[in-house]
């Protein structure tokens, strides 16, 4: 994980503020680097009405960097002295055109970027059909890569800027325009309300032509505010429109979440683009049972995900192979099946840190003790409040499940109790974090995986037969975000076959994968590495999402479903909820059934962040707040 700031200016070079950076450093604690370039060019326009006035772009580019791969840190931004090019890059590139890609990711991301600039000389002006071709060469290089990403890439030889995220958009990257021409790009915002930012979105890659970025005085003098999405100078290419695209997009194309505006082009055509298989439950279909070919495919790719996602893992601070690996761990289906496969993965050696958090909620505390006013009992103390809550039992039942099931390993369960004064002493931050997502629901999330990635709360010593103050050293966090978009798991994915049939669900799958970047995980990954740790998802995989995609969604969930067990041993069809069938399956098979039939519950509900006072707000309602 790292942090990645960028600005384009015409009058001052912009720097990230005091607060700004502190972010930047949190998200990026082992290195921090700052790099300016120039770029200047006589208006031709203007030489003849006015004294051939030179402008000058103000280039600023800043990097932090949360080490981990590679056996050292690598400073960025990762700068090509010949040329003057420069990479900024946050995320993990598991391959280059399909090719697993071993030692630091950036350092390779960015020699490929290199490479292809050789037939260019350094200060060497380019032709039109020169810069079309390094465009088309920097496109493919960025659409080959596989895995979680954000990056800015300064092209010193074309005299361009290419930014975005991945095609799922497992990295939060924001823009700004502060004024018509002063441009930022950030991993993160230092909302206070005076400039608004955006996400940038997940539909392709951004491209800034330094030469046409370069207004003319009267241009600057009259040309009021505007939006990115108008803005002359940057052009979007989609994801859907790069040449010679190796990376396998198993996503429907996103052109719905493009801006529409006229500088967008289309320079290519693709046609191995899979759409989500809408094909309808056959009438004589059984239904999966744990010896189905899916179940069995499922696992393999989940297992292949996982494995990517352990490899080169650095060693904790205290320099032990211990602690290095943490799971965001409500107890529910999703989680725990990963913890699942984590442990056939690595040696028994190593710990394994369950983070599981509960919260202090006045209005459920006050509700329970009037219960038991009524009942004329006393009212329960707060530590009994933090072990009644919803994620806390789940989470001790699924735990106890796993000591059960994988002997030999420490899992250690981490119990991190949030009182309500904690709350509201970081609530103005979180707001801050999550900008520029800003509802009631964004921040009942946001605050539950805030302190759950702090990692702060006890963990039980059974040899002193106590509880213990514990911080979690690991820096990699597991999260089991996208299985529900993936398998159906919402209640809303039920309320949709309900009233629609299968086409109702297969409409709501659709549109949640498709603003799961938008929606979901630039928020998370901007209050997650606040403390300096990565969340990495094993079901957003591209190969796993693309295989999710491509099956048949009888093959995913149940609902509606009566599978004929005739001639089968009833043994191998267990009842289970339709919800994310397919992995309830998996979750039994692997010998979790408490797992497997553990209901769906929303994090805001389970942790009780939602509601913590007595009112009528809505999650969809806006919080209204400036942070400070």
């Amino acid at each position: 994980m790292c942090g990645i700031f960028f600005s384009c200016s015409i009058d001052n070079p912009i720097f990230p503020s005091e607060c700004l950076l502190d972010r930047l450093r949190r998200r990026g604690p082992d290195s921090v680097k700052v790099v300016q370039r120039t770029y200047q060019s006589i208006n031709t326009t203007e030489l003849v009405a006015q004294d051939s006035p030179i402008h000058t772009l103000h280039l600023v580019f800043v990097s932090t960097v949360l080490s981990l791969r590679g056996n050292a840190i690598v400073e960025q931004p990762l700068v090509d002295k010949d040329s003057g090019s420069l990479l900024c890059w946050n995320g993990e590139a598991w391959s280059l055109d399909e090719k697993i890609i071993t030692g630091n990711d950036a350092q390779v991301v960015f020699d490929a970027l290199l490479t292809s600039t050789e037939a260019f000389l350094p200060g060497q002006e380019m032709q039109p059909n020169e810069r079309e071709y390094r465009v088309q060469t920097v496109l493919r290089i960025i659409g080959g890569l596989s895995g979680p990403f954000s990056f800015v890439f300064y092209d010193a030889l074309s005299q361009q800027v290419f930014y975005g995220r991945d095609v799922i958009g497992r990295r939060s990257l924001l823009h700004s325009l502060s004024s018509p021409y002063d441009f930022m790009v950030s991993s993160i915002s230092d909302w206070t309300g005076s400039i608004d930012w955006t996400e940038v979105e997940a539909c392709g890659i951004q491209i800034i032509n330094l030469p046409a970025a370069l207004p003319s005085t009267e241009h600057i003098r009259h040309k009021a505010q505007v939006a990115i999405e108008n803005f002359p100078f940057i052009e979007t290419i989609l994801w859907s429109a790069i040449k010679h695209n190796r990376t396998k997009v198993p996503f429907p194309e996103f052109v719905k979440v493009l801006p529409s505006n006229q500088y967008t082009r289309v320079v290519g055509a693709r046609t191995d683009i899979s759409t989500i298989n809408r094909e309808m439950p056959p009438s004589a279909f059984r239904g999966l049972c744990l010896h189905s070919e899916a179940v069995n495919s499922l696992y393999e790719r989940l297992r292949a995900s996982v494995i990517l996602r352990m490899q080169n893992i650095a060693l904790s601070s205290t320099n032990t192979p211990q602690n290095h690996l943490a799971i965001l761990f409500s107890g529910g289906l999703d989680c725990t099946l990963l913890a699942r496969i984590v442990h056939d993965i690595l040696p028994l050696d190593i710990s394994i840190d369950l983070l599981n958090v509960a919260f202090e909620n006045p209005r459920v505390i006050a509700a329970a003790n009037a219960l038991a006013a009524q009942n004329k009992q006393n009212a329960s103390s707060i530590s009994s409040h933090y072990s009644k809550c919803p994620d806390r039992l789940t989470g001790c039942s699924s735990c106890a499940e796993l000591l059960k099931t994988c002997p030999g390993r420490i899992w250690r369960f981490v119990s991190v109790d949030v009182p309500y004064l904690e709350t509201l002493a970081h609530r103005n931050q979180i707001v801050s974090l999550i900008h520029p997502q800003d509802t009631e629901m964004d921040l009942s999330i946001a605050c539950a995986l805030y302190f759950a990635a702090r990692g702060i709360g006890h963990v039980y010593d059974s040899v002193r037969k106590c509880s213990t103050i514990y911080s979690s050293p690991a820096r990699i966090l597991l999260s089991g975000l996208g299985a529900d978009e993936l398998f159906g798991g919402y209640a809303r994915h039920a309320k949709a076959f309900a009233h629609e049939g299968h086409g109702g669900i297969l409409d709501e799958l659709e549109l949640d994968f498709h603003r799961l970047g938008k929606r979901n995980l630039g928020r998370d990954d901007r209050v997650i590495s606040h403390w300096g740790k990565e969340a990495r998802y094993p079901y957003l995989d591209e190969n796993v999402v693309k295989w999710a995609l491509e099956r048949p969604l009888h093959e995913k969930c149940n609902f509606g479903g009566k599978p004929s067990m005739e001639g089968a041993p009833i043994a191998d069809y267990p009842m289970l909820e339709p919800d994310k069938h397919i992995l309830r399956l998996l979750a039994w098979k692997l010998g979790m059934p408490g797992a497997a039939r553990e209901k769906k519950r929303a994090i805001q509900f389970g942790s009780r962040t939602a509601k913590m006072v007595v009112g009528r707000k809505s999650g969809t309602q806006t919080l209204g707040i400036v942070a400070s």
